[in-house]
């Protein structure tokens, strides 16, 4: 879903040696829960004492429940709320667009998206994506890509930006009121559920289809195939939307990706010991910035919701159990993610 002295979409960072906290800290966590199999028995044996220790000094300040069918992830959602963007339509999280302005691409008001390279396979009853790292996708090749494909975009007013070799920058009105699911909605696995659907969909569907005749032909493709690489033979649209004028910066917010990958990849081990780095490096500064009375606010997400503590939330019913009977779990924490 792709952070400085706020969020800088897709470049997360921790949080840094020398942040300045005159404006709090708000860390987000994605993927912080984990629905693959091996995940949920990994989770079981997960104590990070940082994380468990913050929240016992933390009140819950709100739940966001969400649904597993919907577009836009539980941590885009923060993101935007984060920069004052309320009730943003389901698929309408305009991450490129903050990326935009963040960055001083063009103009944040236009509607903008983000075009991934993608491979497709395609089965007798469904369409699978490849995860993205897996094209092991350099810059050449990417530019290569993006320049073969610039002038079918252009036929629809949608103007391409390099940005790295897995995402390029997209501008066009067409994605000023366009929903689109997530990418980690759908790599590596069934993308026809969240393809853009009904009449606002048509000309990406079409220019999807386009792509994949151009791709099969195009010379990189035959390179990349002779070298044991998957070829790239479609793409993907997500981020869209565009920013309303009153969209602010998110000062002191940070977005830590560590457990990302381990995530989608459903590996167990992998996710937890990416969860105790995370503990002893980013929990732990936030529970040093806590302890020397400076506000801090934490929100741990999964791939349907996300619940948020912070320093100045009053200690609701649930805080005070768990001081009174017995220190919270991870599993407890994450339950309902």
């Amino acid at each position: 879903m792709p952070a400085q002295s706020e969020v800088s979409i897709g470049r997360h960072c921790g949080i840094p040696d020398n942040m300045a906290v005159s404006d709090g800290v708000h860390l987000l966590v994605p993927f912080a829960a984990c629905p693959a199999q091996a995940c949920v028995q990994a989770l079981q044996g997960l104590a990070p004492p940082n994380l468990l220790r913050l929240v016992r000094r933390l009140g819950v300040e709100g739940t966001d429940a969400g649904d597993p069918a919907s577009l836009s992830l539980p941590h885009e959602r923060v993101l935007a709320r984060a920069h004052g963007l309320e009730a943003v339509p389901d698929g309408l999280v305009p991450l490129a667009a903050l990326q935009a302005q963040q960055s001083g691409s063009g103009d944040p008001t236009a509607g903008w998206a983000w075009i991934q390279p993608a491979h497709w396979r395609v089965g007798a009853d469904h369409i699978a994506m490849a995860q993205p790292q897996d094209l092991q996708l350099d810059d050449d090749d990417s530019r290569v890509l993006l320049e073969a494909m610039r002038p079918w975009f252009a036929e629809d007013g949608i103007t391409l930006a390099y940005d790295t070799p897995l995402r390029w920058l997209a501008q066009g009105e067409i994605f000023r009121t366009l929903p689109t699911a997530s990418l980690d909605r759908v790599a590596a696995g069934a993308i026809d559920h969240w393809l853009p659907s009904g009449n606002p969909g048509r000309p990406v569907r079409r220019l999807q289809q386009e792509m994949q005749m151009l791709l099969y032909t195009l010379p990189l493709n035959d390179a990349r195939q002779r070298r044991g690489l998957l070829p790239v033979n479609s793409f993907w649209v997500s981020g869209s939307g565009a920013l309303p004028p009153g969209a602010h910066a998110a000062p002191g917010l940070h977005v830590a990706t560590a457990l990302r990958d381990a995530a989608l990849q459903g590996d167990g081990p992998a996710w937890a010991a990416a969860w105790q780095q995370l503990d002893a490096k980013d929990c732990a500064r936030l529970l040093a910035e806590s302890e020397q009375g400076r506000p801090v606010r934490l929100t741990l997400c999964g791939e349907t919701g996300a619940r948020t503590w912070s320093s100045t939330a009053a200690p609701g019913a649930w805080r005070r159990i768990t001081h009174l009977f017995a220190a919270p779990t991870a599993a407890s924490l994450l339950e309902g993610l």
